[in-house]
């Protein structure tokens, strides 16, 4: 690899393939770009609005592989069917009312219905191009959690057809009692992504990543705050009938983002777009529309911001 191409940041070198016009297949350097995006249930509106802007710039096609956890995962196939800022809708309150509703808890029901999401939502109410995501020279990789062993899972050995793709999505976002039990791909069960890589760098870097630019959903130096003991007490109960190799991860996940939040900071091949620090805080199942609105847009600006940067000297050029 040529010096400059080693000592090359994320940010420049999404301008120069930007610049060049560069596409999977015909690229001139030999670096592997990929874009992670961070789950985190509603918070995964930040993570929307920035894949928006992302589909805005045009610079999609710098990328060569799109991670996503969770949400982030649902963000990814927004984006890479084209659809990213068309799909906003998604987020208005018609649509997040029915599939985050914490009344249905009373009755013995999903608080997060993803498959109405991903099979109503999705097909009729704002379509996803599910076969357009399975076509892109882009590759997918939706993570989820493996019940059984809790380790981090890349599921796009798994996608082959449209019903694959679905179920991976319905994998990656399985939030353990909110989204109901594990959900079965071939001999294996699945939960959330959460559980064990919310930021899959780990997994990007380990399949060859050589830059990775990581859109997350929570502030620089916003806490993760411990479970209450209450919920610790019934979330582990939970998944130790259902899921029981993600007890221990799930345990960890305090400790696990000190790790990465460390290990990644300063990192030069990973270049990091966040919420402003005057961005709100947001639960996993928030629906306030005012709040997620206000996310959408935030996300797009701070990405817009930070690329724009790099984009628009070559630009002028």
């Amino acid at each position: 690899m040529p010096d400059h191409d080693r000592t090359l940041g994320v940010g420049e070198l999404i301008a120069r393939r930007h610049r060049e016009g560069s596409a999977p297949g015909q690229r001139t350097d030999s670096h592997r770009l990929a874009l992670v995006i961070e789950g985190g249930s509603s918070r995964g509106a930040y993570s929307h609005g920035m894949a928006m802007a992302i589909e805005e710039l045009g610079i999609l096609p710098c990328f060569d592989a799109v991670y996503g956890a969770s949400a982030g995962a649902l963000n990814g196939a927004w984006l890479l069917c084209g659809r990213a800022a068309d799909s906003r809708r998604a987020w208005n309150p018609e649509v997040i009312n029915r599939v985050i509703n914490p009344a249905r808890a009373l009755r013995g029901g999903r608080v997060v219905d993803t498959e109405y999401l991903v099979h109503t939502v999705y097909e009729r109410i704002v379509p996803m191009d599910f076969p357009a995501i399975l076509a892109n020279s882009i590759t997918f990789h939706p993570i989820a959690t493996d019940a059984d062993t809790g380790a981090a899972v890349d599921l796009h050995p798994e996608l082959s057809d449209v019903r694959s793709l679905q179920t991976a999505l319905r994998a990656s976002t399985c939030l353990p009692i909110l989204a109901g039990r594990p959900v079965r791909i071939g001999p294996r069960r699945y939960v959330d992504a959460g559980l064990s890589e919310s930021v899959p760098v780990r997994t990007a870097l380990a399949q060859g990543a050589t830059r990775v630019l990581v859109l997350r959903t929570r502030r620089d130096g916003e806490p993760m705050r411990p479970p209450s003991s209450l919920e610790s007490r019934v979330v582990a109960r939970f998944l130790s009938q259902h899921a029981p190799g993600t007890v221990g991860p799930w345990l960890d996940r305090l400790q696990r983002h000190h790790s990465d939040e460390q290990d990644f900071g300063s990192d030069p091949a990973v270049l990091q777009i966040r919420p402003p620090q005057s961005a709100p805080d947001i639960g996993r199942i928030a629906r306030d529309p005012g709040v997620l609105q206000q996310a959408l847009i935030l996300g797009r600006a701070a990405t817009a911001r930070t690329l724009s940067a790099y984009l628009a000297p070559k630009l002028s050029a």
